[in-house]
């Protein structure tokens, strides 16, 4: 065969602006599923006590949240006993800060990956922010129990309690996508992460309620998408808390802002990682 009938295949590079593409993830899912399940395996393969800190660390969280903000400060929990209160809070809060923190991480954790196979690298962070949803599992049938001993009952909006975690999931995955495009050229951003995640908590209502916060402010403490993800957990499965308002639709708007511009700050960025691999970040 003369090289004039062979076919031509010519490559070139994208636009920047590019958004998900569906049809290419859904080729790959099998690499999701693998990567979402090595870190869920290599999280806990060597600890002592295994899935057991899954249910230590946020029991220790609420004793001290208990002791300190409950007890000492007297912070008000909305006609509901304290624990309750700041479990239901740390429900999406613990599986936020983890995702945030090992998405940041996972590019260049995966680096070697990255440098020699092609595939959608955005795979990468929201594999890892995805297994952070089996924590967020045990931990729930903890609340659960904790619920039952308080002799507390679910109320119906429990319903929309999907759409609340999806709110959560997204303003996760639209950080992660931000901070790990960020991590892998500058390095700087694994050492600010947990500073950043510190005061991220304390900015949202996990020890105390949103309804300290001046109705005036409320729109504005919106801003802040874990305000309106908290309590629309706590209103979901307590029943207290102000539930849709205007602060919520404030901090769904931001939500739906960081996970798009992430995605396209992400995929226009990713030309550039295995040469940002190459030189080790700056």
């Amino acid at each position: 065969m003369s090289d004039s009938t062979l076919p031509t295949v010519r490559l070139q590079p994208s636009g920047r602006l590019r958004f998900l593409d569906l049809a290419e993830l859904w080729h790959y899912r099998e690499l999701i599923y693998f990567l979402t399940w090595r870190d869920i395996k290599v999280r806990y393969k060597q600890t002592a006590i295994g899935v057991v800190w899954a249910v230590l660390q946020p029991i220790a969280l609420i004793l001290v949240f208990t002791l300190f903000f409950g007890r000492l400060a007297k912070l008000p929990s909305d006609g509901v006993p304290y624990p309750l209160f700041a479990f239901c809070a740390l429900l999406p809060w613990q599986v936020f800060s983890r995702s945030i923190s090992e998405s940041a991480n996972s590019l260049v954790t995966d680096q070697r990956l990255i440098s020699r196979v092609y595939f959608p690298r955005i795979i990468v962070p929201t594999a890892s922010i995805v297994g952070s949803l089996m924590d967020f599992a045990i931990s729930f049938l903890l609340f659960l129990g904790m619920m039952a001993w308080y002799g507390v009952t679910p109320t119906a909006n429990i319903v929309f309690l999907p759409v609340f975690l999806m709110l959560m999931m997204m303003t996760a995955l639209g950080v992660g996508y931000w901070l790990s495009a960020l991590n892998i050229e500058y390095r700087d951003v694994a050492y600010a992460l947990p500073f950043l995640s510190q005061i991220w908590m304390f900015l949202s209502p996990v020890v105390y309620s949103s309804s300290l916060v001046p109705e005036k402010y409320r729109v504005l403490y919106g801003l802040n998408p874990m305000a309106g993800v908290i309590d629309g957990f706590r209103w979901a499965l307590l029943g207290v808390g102000p539930g849709p308002s205007p602060m919520l639709l404030a901090s769904v708007c931001i939500s739906v802002t960081l996970f798009v511009t992430g995605i396209f700050w992400f995929r226009g960025r990713e030309r550039t990682f295995a040469d940002a691999i190459g030189s080790g970040g700056r």
